[in-house]
Order: C-alpha cells, then sequence, then structure tokens
C-alpha cells in the first residue's frame, strides 16, 4: 500500500471542504480492488467494500468508513483523466517488465457510454498493447468530433518504444504516424489500402508481377475453429526507388499475406499489403502481421466479455474514461499475476478470496485414496469451494478415491 499510496501522491483532488471524508488514494484503491474482483459499475464498488471492510482495514485506514456509491462516482467524474493515467503508469510500470517485440494499436468504442440527453457520443479509446507482455502500455481519448488520426502521435509521445515494432490498421498508414514512432525509436509495420491510392498501386505492382520473385517467402498452415487456414507471406526489400516517390519515412520493405480459407465447404481468399520500415524475414513478418490481432482478442473481447465494459453505463463527466482506465489497469495487474488460468478465472478466484489451485499431473497415479484423478480432484476443490463438502467428508465419503463424487 505504501508504494501505490506514493505512486498516487501528487494526484490532484478534486473534492474541497467536507467532501473529503475519505482518502482519495484509498477510494482508487478499493476501486482497483473491486474491479479486479468483477465489479462494473459503482455501486459494485460500494457493495465490495462494505463486504470486504474488515480486510480492507488491515492495509487502510478508512477514517471515514467505506465510500458510498455516490462517492465513487463523483470522484471518477471529477479526476483528471490525464493525471490518472499518468498515476497509474507509474504505479504498473514496477509490474511490468521492459517492453519488447510488438506493440499493437488500435482503438474501441464503449457503446453504451453516449449521453443523448446532452449530444454526447460514445467514449472512444484508442489503445496500444504490448503483445508478448500482454499489456496495455497506454490509451488516449479521441475526440468525439475527430477520428483515431490525430491521436495516435500523441499517444506514442507517452510510450518508449526502443526496439519494438509498432503495428497499426490502414486507418493509420500515415507519413505523420510512420515519423512519430520512428522518433520514439521503433519500427512500424502498416497496413495499406485504398485510402492512399497511389501508393497501393505501386506496391501491388512490385509484389504482384511474375516476373519479380519476392526476397523471401513463408507459410503457415491453421487449422482450429472448424476452419483451415493457409497464409503465405511474400517480403521485398529494394524498394529504395518506392520511398523517394512516396517520400514516405524509413520505408525499407513491403510484404503480402495471402490468407486462404475453407470452412464449411467453401473457400475464400484475401490479400493485405503492408510497408515496413524494418527489413524482416518472411517468417517474421507473418508473425508479426498475426500479433497485431492479439489486441482484438486479448485486450478488447476480454473487455467486452469478461468486464461487460459495452454495457457499462457512466457516462457523465470523467467517469467514462476513467472507468474505462481503470479497466484497463486492472486487466494489466490480473495478467502481472502468474497464476495460471484465463482472466475470467482469476477474477472469480479473487471474488470468492481464494488462489488458484495447483494443477495436478495429468497422468498422476492413485497413492491414496484422497488422491483422486485430475477431473475428480477439481470437482471435489470446486465442492468444497461452494460450502457443499468439507474436505474431510469428501474423502470420506469417496473412500475409494474413484472419481464418483
Amino acid at each position: 500500500m505504501d508504494g501505490f499510496r506514493a505512486c498516487f501522491a501528487d494526484l490532484e483532488d478534486p473534492r474541497s471542504g467536507n467532501a473529503q471524508r475519505h482518502e482519495l488514494d484509498e477510494i482508487v484503491m478499493i476501486a482497483l480492488l473491486a474491479v479486479l474482483c468483477g465489479a462494473e459499475s459503482c455501486v459494485d464498488m460500494a457493495l465490495f467494500g462494505r463486504s470486504k471492510e474488515p480486510l480492507l482495514r488491515r492495509c487502510l485506514k478508512l477514517p471515514g468508513g467505506v465510500p458510498s456509491h455516490d462517492t465513487f462516482s463523483r470522484i471518477f467524474r471529477l479526476l483528471d483523466p490525464a493525471a490518472f493515467e499518468t498515476c497509474f503508469g507509474r504505479y504498473l510500470a514496477a509490474l511490468s517488465e521492459r517492453v519488447a517485440g510488438v506493440v499493437a494499436i488500435d482503438g474501441k468504442t464503449a457503446r453504451r457510454s453516449f449521453d443523448r440527453q446532452n449530444g454526447r457520443a460514445p467514449l472512444h479509446l484508442i489503445s496500444a498493447w504490448a503483445c508478448d507482455q500482454r499489456l496495455v502500455l497506454g490509451q488516449l481519448r479521441v475526440d468525439d468530433k475527430a477520428n483515431e488520426i490525430p491521436a495516435l502521435p500523441e499517444l506514442l509521445a507517452l510510450l518508449t518504444l526502443d526496439g519494438c515494432i509498432v503495428t497499426a490498421d490502414a486507418m493509420h498508414c500515415q507519413k505523420n504516424t510512420a515519423q512519430a514512432i520512428l522518433a520514439r525509436g521503433g519500427d512500424y509495420v502498416l497496413a495499406l489500402k485504398a485510402n492512399r491510392p497511389a501508393l497501393l498501386d505501386d506496391v501491388r505492382l512490385l509484389l504482384d508481377d511474375p516476373e519479380a520473385p519476392p526476397d523471401d517467402i513463408a507459410s503457415t498452415t491453421d487449422g482450429d475453429h472448424g476452419r483451415i487456414e493457409i497464409r503465405r507471406a511474400a517480403i521485398v526489400h529494394d524498394v529504395a526507388w518506392l520511398a523517394e516517390t512516396h517520400a514516405f519515412p524509413g520505408l525499407v520493405a513491403i510484404g503480402k499475406v495471402t490468407a486462404t480459407r475453407e470452412q464449411d465447404g467453401k473457400t475464400t481468399t484475401a490479400t493485405r499489403y503492408y510497408l515496413l520500415s524494418r527489413p524482416l524475414s518472411a517468417a517474421r513478418f507473418l508473425a508479426v502481421v498475426r500479433a497485431h490481432w492479439q489486441i482484438e482478442n486479448r485486450l478488447h473481447w476480454v473487455l467486452d466479455v469478461v468486464l461487460d465494459e459495452d454495457h457499462a453505463r457512466a457516462r457523465k463527466d470523467h467517469a467514462p474514461e476513467n472507468l474505462a482506465r481503470l479497466r484497463r489497469f486492472a486487466l494489466n495487474v490480473l495478467r502481472a499475476n502468474r497464476d495460471q488460468g484465463s482472466t475470467r478465472a482469476k477474477i472469480k478466484t479473487r471474488r470468492l478470496g481464494r488462489r488458484l489451485p495447483p494443477q495436478p499431473p495429468r497422468h498422476s497415479l492413485m497413492r491414496s485414496p484422497c488422491m483422486l484423478p485430475p477431473m475428480a480432484a477439481r470437482r471435489r476443490w470446486l465442492y468444497i469451494v461452494i460450502g457443499r463438502r468439507s474436505p474431510a467428508r469428501a474423502c470420506a465419503r469417496n473412500p475409494t478415491g474413484r472419481p464418483g463424487l
């Protein structure tokens, strides 16, 4: 708690006078712990605080008792989002290792954060995701009357990208974006589509020419989720003339990924083109392109399905942005935890006040009546958690050790 309090020492308290009954850092700590246990609103945070008050008093002072849901709501409505981001970034820097590998950039809209009465659009945040570390590096709100293009350089200015490869979709295939990535010490792999028609035509002419073979090729085959997908990558490094003609900063290679998918008896083929500022091999290029989708599968999907962000109705002042940041910070804390299990499982075990049980060996032999096979052992642990049986009764009712609970 001392380290957490030190990180938030310079966070300006927006309250004044009699409204400061509760310590600001303690309010933020209770909110973070509540989200880690599955809280979805300020009402849930207050309920969590009341139910865990004896435990919280072991590390918190709570001079005014547990904050009410109105207090949580008022705090997150009034806190400065930029200062809040800085303090949490300082705290989470101690939890994570040095960022390396691929950093994916993408935006996400919290669908129900709109305020129709006051004419406010839903909150849209652009996030930076460290694919190898599975951590949110930063996020920035996109202005209601703008898009992600001007917001991305501002987000990159908050990051240190030495040695990293930044990936982004075709919207961000812009000269200013490429220059901003290079200025922060990183390299880019940017998708190229029809928003830059002249450059796309020249890239297609070079990569699709049968008489000019690529410098390197690679392919992978996946057979998951009822489909077979074959991805073939081709890359060309000699593109000095292309960089000079279009004046695109740092361009040293271009690549193409052709994906052929077979599903439900149908075959589809899609081809995507990319600009690179680092001369990668075709195999590494293909891996980088695949890594970009982690921001959809491991961040946006988790926010929507596990933390139910799309149904969050906070919409006044800074509350949508601050609570969205809090959910991403909670995910970082969960990712930093090395317990085995999914993010959903980690949230549920913290809600129960327990740690995930160690996984037994898959082919272990039963050496005593109480040593059950792996599946039966997990079922017995579940019965114990929900209070249906104690460990002694579980063994007493199953003296043979057979998996028949």
